[in-house]
């Protein structure tokens, strides 16, 4: 009989395209009200450590986990004897003996999730890093999918701080044939180079299209989805206290959003309205915020599945 073997998501390049659409499209069957399996992972236990804040990762995980049968077990930031000293290595050795799945959020450097990956009984599974935020990416693929039907030939414009969540969506975009993403970032705040270079190769591979700005000059004439992140990301914050006035033209406005009429809005939340985008748009007819938070559970199962899956 065949053996589940662990599979780790620290970054979305750790999926191959089949696992990709794989991820994405269970996500959408189960947003479109498929039922999840309760005994998928009967018997596992899933460990979800966070180490700075999270509303929708943490209780999409949480919830995810318990609905396809899972024990559960959350430990929060100062829980581990990592505060006293023991290595990470040591951390990962010995949880590994004890969990199936840890979903950790270190909002630092993804090596130390790297370590804990270092062995074959758990996975790990990367619920935000420093560099990306690739289970957010695949709640947005997920929304889009669910909205459009499919990722491939959508146009979505990204206005704001090149991120860890734009990271993971340049990456994410780049996947799908005739996707476009163009990034526009305030100076000084735009897509981590290697990320870019990452994103613009596997583009060329998959016949995708990848363009970063550091204006509003020359916007696309056709968007789908206008997509933006609070400036001020989770566990960071910047040098330069002037920033709000090289963010504040970034901001996603009516005036804007009127430049497409059938184009959506997404936003990761949390949100604050008056600064990254205005109350009338996200809170407006065309934003699917809201839709794209509650797919952070249907995507995290698919993850949890995927992550616990028996090969074929």
């Amino acid at each position: 009989m065949a053996q589940r073997t662990a599979r780790h998501l620290i970054s979305l390049d750790d999926l191959g395209d089949t696992d990709l659409r794989g991820i994405v499209a269970r996500g959408a069957q189960l947003s479109r009200g498929a039922a999840p399996d309760a005994t998928a992972l009967r018997g596992d236990v899933v460990g979800v450590y966070f180490r700075k804040t999270s509303t929708r990762t943490r209780t999409a995980f949480s919830s995810g986990a318990l609905r396809l049968g899972a024990g559960l077990i959350a430990y929060g930031p100062a829980d581990l004897q990592l505060n006293t000293g023991e290595t990470t290595e040591d951390t990962g050795r010995v949880m590994s003996r004890m969990l199936d799945v840890l979903v950790a959020r270190t909002a630092g450097d993804p090596g130390e999730m790297r370590a804990w990956a270092a062995q074959e009984r758990m996975s790990v599974v990367n619920a935000m890093s420093a560099r990306e935020h690739p289970t957010q990416a695949l709640a947005d693929l997920t929304t889009l999918t669910v909205h459009f039907g499919a990722v491939e030939g959508l146009s979505v414009l990204y206005v704001g701080e090149g991120n860890n969540s734009a990271a993971a969506l340049a990456l994410g975009l780049a996947r799908h044939r005739g996707a476009r993403l163009e990034l526009r970032t305030p100076p000084g705040y735009g897509l981590d180079p290697a990320v870019l270079e990452r994103s613009l190769r596997s583009a060329a591979e998959h016949g995708a299209h990848i363009a970063e700005r550091h204006d509003l000059d020359a916007l696309p004439g056709e968007v789908d989805a206008v997509y933006t992140t609070r400036w001020q990301t989770t566990g960071t914050s910047k040098p330069d206290p002037n920033w709000r006035a090289v963010f504040a033209p970034f901001q996603v406005t009516p005036a804007l959003m009127d430049a497409w009429p059938k184009a959506v809005f997404l936003h990761d939340l949390p949100a604050h309205r008056g600064e990254e985008v205005a109350a009338e748009v996200l809170d407006g007819p065309a934003s699917l915020a809201f839709d794209q938070a509650e797919n952070k559970l249907h995507s995290a199962m698919a993850v949890l599945e995927w992550c616990r899956a028996v090969p074929a």
